[in-house]
């Protein structure tokens, strides 16, 4: 009797990775030397202003997952990644209460002081690791504090774990994510119970931890007959924040290098055995959060290609790449605005709030569209570079390469704009990262790969990198940085 073939070795799994703007369902199909990835299905993300604010629509996405599953075909098994801290609240019955907040409304307003009066914020950060930034979970609870809804509510779930839950009725809080919510201890992996019991935060809410290569359950025979599978169809758990999953679809060699995450947001940062809690790192504003097998995520939040984002959306969707061919002849460095500024987290009005920011910096005013694209390319490759430079030396941790993962791994401009501004090589690719990592935590819990050194092995044999290196000096960089305001 002879072995089996290659090909009937090859399995399929169906990655569900939700961003803030659109989802998508591909499929992956793993072998002992093979990484495919195709694109079963995409669907929009589209937020809703109630008069209570601003709203998730879950029901679309839920339905754009079931439409995804469906034109997937035959799997062997789901995992689901989205987007980080914000959450669904169901009652005793396990209904969901209303659309889950969106995590740009406005309730945390003024709410971090509030903490910070019980808890200062040193101890919150030694507690926890997590960086400063308005919409983390524990500020949103606190803001809902005294509302009917949390006050009805049996189980908070997580988004990828709210969609889990009702594919397969089971319910479990994954670790990658949890540990964005401002309430998990980097050094333990468990709950921060001090920090909770202090803000009244009722940690029973949760549903217990799991890791990324639990079983999650199974697809509900509801689902099956909706979806058109057969069943049993395992959902695997999965670093089910994004950023999880595409920090382990890094294709590095070895531990010397640092990540770009870019999309919606720029998760800009290192890989380390250990969490950095130290003040200077407080300071800086970087953030601990946990990734695959118990490593830390050590990275800053930038604001990234939202704010492009939002100015194509202004001006009506014109092409992209004719947008960035005509930015790419505008003069470099000619204004640079801060991309972690606070100021532009907010939807709307995005060009004249960067033509605002240049105007009060005293640089010139960018007008055309090609020259506001230009200002922020040029400022997230700075952006990068402050935060590249600032992890290796807060975490002792030299590195060099700059590994570009994501949607941002396209642009061309941006990645060699950030390889000239950190002075680094950077390698761009693969940019389906975080579905590529769902993928391949999946297939290494069915025995289809190996641990992670094997999985970056294989992404790095299989999927088409690009690598910039870098021209001129850093020291033009090092002047427009010092045009920023506070710097």
């Amino acid at each position: 009797m002879t072995g089996p073939t290659r090909e009937a070795a090859v399995k399929s799994y169906a990655a569900v990775d939700l961003g803030a703007s659109s989802g998508r369902v591909m499929v992956g199909r793993v072998g002992p030397d093979s990484l495919e990835l195709t694109e079963a299905h995409r669907f929009p993300n589209r937020p809703v202003r109630t008069p209570e604010g601003l709203r998730w629509d879950i029901l679309s996405l839920y339905a754009g997952v079931l439409d995804g599953l469906r034109a997937a075909g035959h799997v062997d098994s789901v995992g689901i990644d989205s987007w980080a801290v914000d959450y669904g609240l169901l009652d005793a019955d396990g209904a969901l209460l209303g659309n889950p907040v969106h995590y740009r409304d406005t309730r945390t307003q003024g709410v971090a002081e509030k903490v910070w009066a019980t808890v200062p914020a040193a101890e919150l950060y030694a507690a926890t690791g997590l960086q400063y930034a308005p919409f983390n979970t524990l500020y949103q609870l606190v803001a809902a504090g005294s509302s009917a809804q949390l006050a009805h509510a049996k189980r908070l779930l997580l988004i990828p774990d709210l969609l889990t839950y009702w594919l397969t009725g089971e319910a479990g809080t994954e670790l990658t994510n949890a540990s964005t919510t401002q309430l998990i201890d980097p050094r333990t992996g468990d709950w921060s119970y001090d920090v909770a019991a202090r803000l009244g935060i009722d940690l029973e809410l949760f549903a217990p931890l799991r890791r990324p290569g639990d079983p999650a359950g199974l697809l509900r025979p509801e689902v099956l007959e909706e979806t058109g599978l057969t069943g049993p169809v395992p959902v695997t758990t999965v670093g089910s924040h994004d950023t999880a999953s595409a920090v382990a679809a890094v294709p590095a060699v070895n531990e010397r290098f640092a990540y770009i995450c870019t999309g919606t947001w720029s998760l800009v940062g290192l890989e380390l055995t250990a969490p950095v809690l130290t003040e200077a790192s407080r300071a800086a504003n970087f953030t601990n959060e946990l990734g695959l097998d118990g490593t830390v995520r050590y990275l800053r939040n930038i604001m990234g290609l939202w704010l492009l984002q939002e100015c194509l959306r202004e001006w009506g969707n014109p092409d992209l790449g004719e947008l960035l061919a005509a930015a790419a002849e505008v003069p470099a460095l000619r204004s640079v605005v801060d991309a972690g500024d606070a100021e532009f987290l907010a939807p709307g009005r995005m060009p004249s709030r960067i033509a605002d920011a240049c105007r009060a910096s005293g640089q010139p005013v960018p007008g055309s569209r090609a020259e506001i694209t230009r200002c922020i390319l040029d400022s997230l490759a700075l952006a990068h570079r402050r935060a590249v430079r600032q992890a290796q030396e807060l975490a002792d941790h030299p590195v060099d390469v700059v590994h570009i993962v994501g949607g941002g791994a396209r642009n061309a401009l941006l990645c060699r704009l950030t390889a000239d501004a950190c002075g680094l090589p950077v390698v761009a690719g693969p940019p389906e990262a975080a579905a590529l990592g769902n993928v391949l935590v999946q297939a290494r819990a069915d025995g289809q790969t190996g641990d992670g050194t094997e999985m970056r092995r294989l992404l790095a044999r299989t999927q088409q990198l690009t690598r910039y290196e870098p021209q001129g000096t850093t020291a033009v960089w090092q002047t427009a940085e010092a045009r920023l305001p506070g710097r």
